[in-house]
């Protein structure tokens, strides 16, 4: 599925194609040892592909011409695909549509860039928002030794159990507290490892939980390690942030969050734990002073922030965690995008 992406420096376009076979001569292609590996003459796999996706021979047709069975003929084209000699690609029809609605949504956000997906299914939101959150990352700019700041929740839990981009290098930095939180959607350190297994960066774990007795946040400020990870926060050049849904929607929340407090019942949504008002205000609650979480400051200087939510009942948040300045980017899907213009309009 093609995603859309609208920044401050470029915009996205996409035109129909086809399946094209490409000449055995191009390096790009097929390598050599591909080539080796082929049952059939390499010319022979290219013909027969040429005119089946280019020609719209039957394979009857193509098994006369080249003075072989018909089961062979089939057997050409998959090789031609095995080899790497065609090429498909799968066009989202509503690819133009969703550029529009991200340049647009880009603005009345005032955001740095809007990546969309044109759709979304819970079931498969890993891989669905698998594009746009590639293209944002590719916009960060990455050098091996960079940080990447991970938060938790649900909808980067799936992202990093799906297809995340290649990040070689990079360490990858949890925002939170959560160690043994019950709930794998808040279990920092394991969506952080998941995220390096797939991208090829280097997990960084934070060893405590969201909200530590103040005996053990003091002597995390003593921790070496809890302060290396500090320093990460405070020089993170990206960060990929789920952004909560309102706490009176919610099913769980992350452990020892005293969740029957009725301050909760103004928070429209949270980022890293950072709990906002409708307007970005922030909701301070009982012991939120020694929370384990990146501070909305640091959040606020993180140069590609990008905040990861899809679903109608995430638009107060998204736009709450807009105003609080704690995201300056957004990967969304289209649906949400059309609920946000409404909102704001």
């Amino acid at each position: 599925m093609s995603d859309s992406t609208a920044s401050s420096d470029s915009t996205a376009s996409a035109g129909p194609s086809v399946p094209v076979p490409a000449t055995p001569e191009q390096p790009t292609s097929v390598t050599v040892p591909e080539a080796q590996r082929s049952r059939f003459p390499l010319d022979t796999v290219y013909q027969a592909a040429r005119m089946y996706y280019l020609e719209d021979a039957t394979q009857n047709e193509i098994a006369t011409r080249l003075g072989v069975s018909r089961p062979t003929v089939s057997r050409l084209v998959s090789e031609a695909r095995r080899a790497g000699l065609v090429r498909i690609e799968v066009v989202d029809p509503f690819q133009d549509e969703t550029v529009a609605l991200a340049e647009r949504l880009q603005v009345v956000l005032g955001l740095q860039a809007v990546h969309l997906a044109a759709v979304t299914h819970a079931a498969t939101l890993g891989v669905d928002l698998a594009e746009p959150v590639a293209a944002a990352v590719v916009a960060m700019g990455l050098a091996p030794g960079d940080a990447v700041l991970m938060s938790s929740g649900s909808t980067v839990h799936a992202i990093a159990h799906g297809a995340m981009p290649p990040m070689p290098g990079v360490q990858l930095v949890p925002t939170v507290g959560g160690q043994a939180d019950p709930n794998q959607w808040f279990q920092t350190n394991e969506i952080t490892r998941a995220a390096a297994e797939r991208s090829g960066a280097i997990p960084t774990f934070l060893f405590a939980q969201a909200l530590p007795s103040e005996a053990l946040r003091a002597s995390l400020d003593e921790d070496p390690a809890f302060q290396h990870v500090v320093g990460l926060w405070t020089r993170a050049k990206g960060a990929i942030l789920g952004i909560g849904a309102p706490v009176v929607t919610r099913d769980a929340m992350a452990r020892g969050l005293p969740v029957d407090d009725d301050v909760f019942d103004r928070a429209t949504g949270d980022v890293c734990l950072n709990f906002t008002g409708p307007d970005g205000e922030p909701i301070e609650f009982p012991g939120s002073d020694r929370m384990v979480r990146t501070s909305r400051e640091v959040l606020a200087a993180v140069p590609h922030a990008v905040g990861v939510a899809v679903g109608a009942v995430k638009v107060p948040s998204i736009i709450s965690a807009v105003r609080g300045r704690l995201v300056n980017e957004l990967v969304t899907d289209a649906a949400t995008a059309r609920a946000l213009l409404d909102a704001l309009a």
